[in-house]
């Protein structure tokens, strides 16, 4: 896959790309990369790429010339456009699950009070948010994006590692444990020990539910009305709630 990469920034993501498992990726082939400065796109000598907003308001606007001609020259037409904004579809799992089935990916990477409308219009193909919350860095939301989309490329990360994760299958994840076997005084539970495969596939789907039951009872609500919820995994919810009917105000 590759990832162009529009930003008034370019040192920000091109230290993600430069780093740990991505930069792995990137020295296999498996990924590919093009970071693009809007400013060189831009007409006069001070690189300008931002003016004020018509009808007023505070904050600054980024110009539709220098963006134009910076997706021109990445040819984005006919590829798929993100620009990530607060106001976006909200990112997902399986969004990322989607995306990761492109060939190409290029991202727009907002700043200020973002882009001109115009833009978009003529060029992005998804509006994507990370999170109900305001960043002033496109470049970090784009990242978000960038870095959930290729975990999922083949040969990135084992098929094993992904089935286990959170929201892979609607679940988040359960407690995880590492040497030494006893950390201040909190030893690692006994069944993970025992070496009985059977026993802690049980305990780490009881975990999972307890924690997503916690922290998330939105997804577990979706999850009971789903073909992937087993008679196993009701019985150790009602055990965990003592046999009190579940709802996601719970």
């Amino acid at each position: 896959m590759r990832f162009d990469v529009l930003t008034l920034f370019p040192e920000i993501p091109a230290a993600f790309f430069e780093t740990s498992i991505m930069a792995k990726a990137v020295d296999r082939g498996l990924i590919s990369y093009n970071l693009v400065n809007i400013r060189d796109f831009a007409y006069d000598k001070h690189r300008t790429c931002d003016d004020l907003t018509y009808g007023g308001g505070a904050g600054m606007l980024l110009l539709p010339q220098p963006l134009s001609r910076a997706l021109d020259a990445v040819q984005a037409a006919g590829k798929r456009v993100i620009y990530v904004t607060p106001s976006g579809k909200p990112f997902t799992q399986s969004y990322a699950a989607e995306l990761a089935q492109e060939e190409e990916l290029v991202l727009v990477c907002g700043r200020y009070e973002g882009i001109d409308q115009r833009i978009i219009d003529e060029y992005v193909d998804d509006e994507i948010s990370v999170g109900d919350y305001v960043m002033s860095s496109g470049e970090l939301a784009a990242l978000v994006v960038i870095d959930t989309v290729y975990r999922l490329i083949d040969g990135v990360i084992s098929q094993e590692s992904l089935e286990e994760e959170s929201f892979s299958d609607g679940l988040l994840e359960y407690p995880q444990y590492t040497r030494p076997q006893i950390f201040r005084d909190k030893a690692v539970p006994e069944v993970l020990l025992s070496g009985h495969h059977e026993r802690i596939r049980k305990w780490r789907l009881a975990r999972r539910i307890e924690k997503t039951l916690a922290m998330r009872p939105d997804l577990l609500s979706a999850i009971r009305n789903s073909p992937e919820w087993t008679q196993e995994a009701e019985l150790i919810l009602q055990e965990i709630t003592n046999g009190r009917e579940f709802n996601s105000h719970n």
